[in-house]
């Protein structure tokens, strides 16, 4: 049996090859950049308005007053979306410009549309009355003032999102290049298991199959169930691997059937093909029995989790997950830190994946409670949770008020920090 920190840095420094694609923007929901991703151009791509007002040169408002008034003639109308004005702009000039509309160079600055005295009336404006010194440069959106040219918009690895989609759509970016998603087939294990709605007490619905699948988008993989492995499948399950060795498919999971029983035949199975980095066995609680390999000379691996439903979901989230990323490029994942609310002991020898709930205080401090019912087979308070607390090993009891690492069970904390 390893620790925890130990199965991390073997999965950390073993990578198997995620091949790039490009693919259009409006598709790129949740896909991670495979390169960093530049502007291709300015943004604003010209001077604009940032108001509806009257743009006018500066200069002309040099030696203005209230006892010094100038009247402006306007000379025409900017929409946003028009051509831009070519026509020469005289001393004392102005044109009504809209929002977003492209300034002239003829213009440095815009007086809002609040601020504007019409003459002779405002139903009958053919001139604008200014009687103060106006400074330059008042309600522009400078060229380039948001993005350069060439600007860095985000780092490869990144995981795609609305607000990058709104950047590269602003841009005019249709294309970008990304990691391919990862092809996972799962096996769940056990003549218990059972796909039926209705099953004698004797039997057990298969969920963890269904859980894991949930998770696709979230943590960005593709998804192929490979059925139920029953007891005597051992034949079957070494063909099958021997077919997904000469597949798409990246990585192997099962599930149930790695521990030390009678029919636990996956680890048997496994050594039977050249592998390398395999472990099994991690000083966590839930998950113990957990399993890992790579095959030599091939670019794919196999995770064996438990069957418990909760030990499965658990080693997904702190093996699977950190392994994806680390194959798509993705940075490590920081965690979030929250205030334990009661105390809790554990083993110290052992990484403890617990359950938990988190509270935001009115006092706007974030707390967390483990909560009661921690074995791996109890699904009431992993329903209840919406976060695992990791408790490291090193230490057996964890008192009220201490700051924990916490982690989402259903989505990557990276979306999010």
């Amino acid at each position: 049996m390893i620790s925890y920190r130990r199965s991390r840095i073997i999965l950390d420094n073993l990578k198997i090859k995620i091949e790039n694609e490009t693919i259009k923007t409006d598709n790129c929901l949740n896909r991670v950049a495979a390169i960093d991703i530049k502007s291709p151009t300015n943004n604003p791509s010209g001077n604009n308005s940032a108001f509806d007002g009257y743009a006018i040169k500066s200069e002309d408002t040099r030696y203005l007053s209230k006892k010094k008034s100038k009247l402006f003639k306007i000379v025409g109308i900017i929409a946003a979306g028009d051509k831009p004005i070519k026509k020469r702009i005289k001393k004392f000039e102005t044109v009504e410009i809209m929002t977003g509309g492209l300034l002239p160079k003829s213009f440095n600055t815009i007086i809002p549309i609040e601020k504007i005295v019409f003459f002779p009336n405002k139903k009958n404006s053919k001139f604008i009355k200014i009687d103060q010194k106006i400074k330059k440069y008042q309600h522009i959106r400078f060229k380039g003032s948001d993005y350069k040219k060439n600007d860095l918009l985000f780092k490869k690895g990144t995981i795609l999102q609305p607000h990058h989609i709104l950047a590269l759509k602003t841009l005019g970016i249709k294309y970008v290049k990304v990691k391919k998603i990862p092809n996972i087939v799962f096996f769940s294990t056990g003549n218990e298991i059972s796909n039926k709605e209705k099953i004698p007490e004797w039997k057990v619905r298969n969920s963890n199959s269904y859980y894991i699948q949930s998770l696709k988008k979230n943590f960005l993989f593709n998804f192929i169930d490979g059925g139920i492995l029953k007891d005597n499948h051992q034949i079957y399950f070494t063909k099958k691997i021997q077919q997904i060795l000469n597949s798409k498919i990246d990585i192997i999971i099962t599930s149930g059937a790695v521990s030390a029983g009678k029919f636990d035949f996956i680890p048997n199975i496994i050594k039977k093909f050249k592998i390398s980095n395999y472990f099994k066995s991690v000083a966590i609680r839930p998950g113990k029995p957990i399993l890992f390999a790579k095959f030599k000379k091939i670019d794919k691996v196999i995770f064996g989790l438990p069957g418990n439903p909760i030990s499965s979901a658990a080693c997904f989230r702190f093996f699977v997950f950190p392994y994806l990323q680390n194959l798509l490029g993705i940075e490590k994942e920081k965690p979030i830190k929250a205030i334990l609310r009661r105390k809790f002991i554990k083993k110290a020898n052992f990484t403890r994946f617990a359950k938990s709930k988190m509270y935001t205080t009115k006092n706007g401090k974030v707390e967390v409670e483990v909560l009661k019912g921690q074995e791996s087979f109890k699904i009431q308070s992993f329903n209840k949770s919406n976060i695992w607390t990791l408790l490291p090993s090193g230490k057996s009891k964890f008192k009220k008020g201490e700051i924990v690492d916490c982690f989402f069970p259903n989505h990557p904390n990276k979306i999010f920090f």
